[in-house]
């Protein structure tokens, strides 16, 4: 009996994939098509980092659309290397290429979402340092709800601690330290220049 030909309609030529041979060198390579695979992971992230740099360069920034652009790319490659396509290989390499693209612009937005720091919060770095160092973390936002960041800090009193909501040790631990860096920095530089 024989068996029922790989590849049925006449019109449809084999994909991509399977008329590339993996080396026989290594025989785990061969099991279970990791080498096919591998060779389809492989060719998506060429075209996808191919595309991102090509983008990269002509608009001189890296964004969601050059991001997506990329995703597009490799989405195509894919449908069209793994031979899912059928009959409509252009539909379903466009689906898979819009689908690529809304995934990898998802997960860039997300990225850039958790990378970002907030810009306020780089108005109160020193703030957050010295009152981690004190232990006295939990007031930080006291100190942003009265606004009183990096600049301000040489400028507290025992007043504008109060007006901020933080009780009387904490605000003689605030300004002992402050008084203490001051100190520090002008026996470093005895000079002025």
């Amino acid at each position: 009996m024989m068996s029922p030909p790989l590849f049925p309609l006449r019109h449809q030529a084999p994909p991509l994939i399977y008329r590339l041979q993996p080396p026989s060198s290594n025989p785990r390579l061969l099991q279970e098509g990791h080498w096919h695979r591998l060779v389809i992971l492989l060719l998506c992230r060429g075209v996808n980092a191919g595309i991102s740099c090509v983008l990269r360069r002509l608009r001189g920034k890296e964004d969601v659309q050059s991001s997506m652009a990329a995703g597009f790319g490799s989405g195509v490659m894919f449908s069209l290397v793994s031979g899912m396509g059928g009959p409509n290989q252009a539909s379903n390499a466009i689906a898979s290429g819009v689908f690529f693209a809304l995934v990898q612009g998802g997960v860039f937005k997300v990225r850039e979402k958790i990378s970002k720091p907030n810009p306020e919060d780089l108005l109160y770095n020193e703030t957050r340092g010295m009152l981690t160092s004190l232990g006295l973390g939990h007031y930080e936002k006291n100190f942003k709800r009265g606004l009183l960041t990096d600049s301000t800090l040489p400028l507290l009193t025992d007043s504008a601690l109060q007006d901020a909501r933080i009780p009387p040790g904490p605000r003689l631990l605030i300004l002992d330290h402050i008084e203490r860096e001051e100190v520090k920095k002008k026996s470093a530089f005895p000079h002025k220049w």
